[in-house]
Order: C-alpha cells, then sequence, then structure tokens
C-alpha cells in the first residue's frame, strides 16, 4: 500500500506538469479538445441542426449560445489520473495498458455526456450552468475515475493469481 501510494504522488505530479508543457498542450491537449467538441457536435447534430463546433467551443447556431471547452474540462486530467492510479498499483503490464485504454474511453464517455449537459443547460439556466459546471460535474467525473479504478482492480484481482507467502527457513539446521 504505501508503495502504491509513493508511486502514485511521484507520479501524478509528474504527469500533471508535463500536461502543462508547451509541446503538450500544442500536440495533445488542444486537438484533443477540438476533436472532443467534434465528436459532441456529431452526436448532437443527429438530433440538433443547429449545433456546430470550431475548434474548443460547440455553438447553437441558431441562438448563438455555446460553451468552450477549456482545460481542465476536457478530460485530460481525469485520464492522467487514472493512469497514475493504474500504473502505480502493482499487476501486470498487459492489465495496466488494457486497463488504462477502456478506462479513458468510459472518462471520455461521460465527459461528452458533460459537455452535451451543459451545452444544453448554458441555452436554459445560466445558473443552474454555473452550478452543474462547477460542482456537479466535477464530483461526478472523479467518481467516475475512482469507479473505472476500483472495477479495474477488481478485475486485475480475478486474473492475477494471489502470490504465495515465502517458505519459513529453518534456523540452525
Amino acid at each position: 500500500m504505501i508503495r502504491f501510494l509513493l508511486i502514485f504522488m511521484l507520479l501524478l505530479p509528474g504527469l500533471m506538469v508535463l500536461e502543462l508543457t508547451a509541446p503538450a498542450q500544442q500536440w495533445i491537449v488542444l486537438p484533443w479538445t477540438s476533436l472532443l467538441t467534434r465528436i459532441t457536435a456529431f452526436i448532437l447534430s443527429t438530433f440538433d441542426a443547429n449545433v456546430m463546433s470550431y475548434g474548443k467551443v460547440l455553438l447553437d447556431t441558431r441562438s448563438g449560445v455555446g460553451v468552450s471547452v477549456e482545460a481542465g474540462c476536457n478530460g485530460v486530467e481525469a485520464c492522467l489520473i487514472l493512469l497514475a492510479a493504474m500504473l502505480a498499483y502493482p499487476a501486470p503490464w498487459k492489465l495496466k495498458l488494457l486497463g488504462v485504454l477502456a478506462g479513458c474511453i468510459t472518462i471520455q464517455s461521460v465527459n461528452v455526456l458533460r459537455v452535451i449537459s451543459l451545452f444544453y443547460l448554458a441555452r436554459w439556466d445560466k445558473g443552474f450552468f454555473e452550478f452543474a459546471h462547477l460542482y456537479l460535474w466535477q464530483a461526478l467525473i472523479m467518481l467516475d475515475v475512482l469507479i473505472v479504478w476500483l472495477v479495474w482492480i477488481r478485475i486485475v484481482a480475478q486474473r492475477t493469481p494471489p502470490s504465495l507467502p515465502s517458505p519459513p527457513v529453518a534456523a540452525g539446521a
């Protein structure tokens, strides 16, 4: 347990600082955020023809109301927390890789729902939008990360044989 905590507490700040570097922002974060808004606009356009995206903005072309997906709202930090937790946990590398992949897909799927709900809340009620954006969805995304990690740990425990204790060494034979 101590090993996990130490590795996690070293990995997480390192990953967060790395994410803030100019190359990571330019080559990973900003393109991902733009892709997130395009995916969201594509989903919404199946039942709402007035939705469009450009860059990190999701816009209702009829009303002019939109949301801008900023840092902290694109799900990258949530995936980094999950990555640090899974890398720190003692599990086979194959299960870590599969866990990170499935976990990030799950987190990003929930984040798309988050962006959709916030897009419509921005059109409907600015006060509730602020509450949902600043409090409700922040907690729900972190809860999503925790649930994904706990489910993954359970899968790892089922697929990894328990380590046997070392046999006692006879003293003075």
